[in-house]
């Protein structure tokens, strides 16, 4: 642990490096100096070694204070240890800067008596001492802001990032930028959201003006925010709301689409769940809903919307619609966390009396639980199954019995009462 510690605070290999033999003392021609010359090397490096050996030692003694949740002596090790940013490597001062920043947050966390000034102090502290962390401490001092309520001032520190700017944007620094417009945009229709429900008790021309603004704020960040690939959830719910209420159905549409369909993105179920919600809301044909839920069926199986998909395939006229809801039916039943839900069981019932209105309805199901045939009815079908569902479930067991002969036509069951 301390061998870590040292490593990235640097302190190992300096130490280390104190113990070269070199000579300092040898001129440009190999020859040794006769001069009484003062080795000012020497002295800086034995300066240097004590001012990282009490650091190092302050280091531990932090770390031991944490480990045994001494807030109080870490803190007064920590005002000694912070010295340690007027440190001039700057190869090693974002590491440091790092260091001392998320150990006095994380005391500042424990500490009973730790106040927002306390906060305000260590942020403002970290942020000018050294540009490679600016926004992602402008970030999380936004975060902290928020989760005390502050909007209004995290506001302000995520406005203070986004006009912020240092020598050439790196990557890092333009996927902190992405955030700082996400979360500004975020605290907008928070503000949003409390005009609107001001608005609706007290109608007031000159709120709504204001209302408008902050949609309008917020809507031209987030429409360049969802853009990017990335799973944006919180923020695209934020927005469609917000679009919804101005009945800019269009745009709300086109975002759901891209965030569902654009093969940039990350495959991300939620985001065909937000655009199957909104289809159902207004009304959209059943034609489009299966679409939406057949790419959802495949990427999460066991999604409750797939008693929703069900449903629709057995209303559908479509050629093997009913055969689909068979197999959806099934998988479903393939997972632990469906496999005495009883709307489930209701749901399969339903498919197989559908089924044996049509032709070859045997076959087919012979087909589907083939690939079930090693394992399934250990499953479900057992005589501890029976005895579980007769006790707690009686119309579970009247479904599964009137299912099993169906399932298994060539095989005798043990699911049976009183076995």
């Amino acid at each position: 642990m301390m061998d870590d510690l040292e490593n990235e605070f640097g302190l190992k290999e300096e130490r280390e490096g104190d113990d070269d033999s070199s000579d300092d003392n040898l001129s440009k021609g190999g020859r040794k100096s006769h001069l009484p010359l003062v080795n000012l090397k020497t002295a800086e490096s034995s300066k240097k070694s004590d001012f990282h050996e009490s650091t190092r030692i302050c280091l531990e003694r932090i770390r031991k204070a944490m480990l045994h949740h001494r807030w109080q002596e870490a803190a007064k090790y920590m005002v000694s240890f912070s010295q340690v940013l007027e440190e001039t490597n700057r190869s090693k001062a974002p590491q440091t800067i790092e260091l001392v920043w998320r150990i006095s947050t994380e005391i500042l966390h424990h500490l009973p008596n730790s106040t927002m000034d306390d906060y305000n102090i260590i942020y403002e502290r970290m942020k000018h001492s050294g540009v490679r962390h600016y926004l992602t401490i402008c970030l999380e001092k936004s975060f902290h802001l928020m989760l005390h309520g502050e909007l209004e001032n995290a506001r302000r520190e995520l406005s203070a990032g986004e006009s912020w700017r240092y020598g050439k944007e790196s990557a890092s620094q333009h996927h902190n930028f992405t955030l700082i417009h996400a979360y500004r945009s975020l605290l907008d229709y928070i503000i949003w959201c409390d005009k609107k429900s001001l608005q609706s008790t007290h109608p007031n021309s000159e709120d709504d003006q204001s209302m408008h603004r902050y949609f309008k704020q917020a809507a031209v960040n987030l429409r360049e925010v969802l853009k990017k690939p990335g799973v944006w959830d919180p923020f695209i719910l934020c927005y469609i709301e917000m679009l919804e209420f101005y009945d800019d159905h269009e745009e709300a549409l086109k975002i759901l689409n891209n965030y569902a369909y654009d093969h940039s993105f990350p495959p991300n179920p939620n985001a065909h769940v937000y655009l199957y919600q909104y289809l159902k809301r207004h009304n959209a044909p059943e034609k489009k809903l299966i679409k939406v839920l057949k790419i959802l069926q495949v990427l999460v199986p066991s999604h409750e919307l797939m008693l929703e998909y069900i449903s629709l395939l057995l209303q559908s006229e479509r050629t093997n619609a009913v055969q689909k809801a068979l197999e959806v039916a099934l998988a479903m039943l393939d997972f632990k966390c469906w496999k005495r839900n009883l709307d489930v069981w209701r749901h399969l019932k339903a498919i197989i009396q559908q089924m044996q209105t049509q032709e070859n309805c045997q076959e087919a199901v012979v087909a589907v639980m083939d690939q079930r045939k090693d394992w399934w009815s250990a499953f479900h079908f057992t005589s501890m199954h029976a005895t579980q569902d007769v006790k707690d479930n009686p119309e579970l067991f009247e479904i599964k019995s009137s299912l099993a002969k169906v399932l298994y036509p060539d095989q005798t069951l043990k699911y049976t009462a009183g076995s």
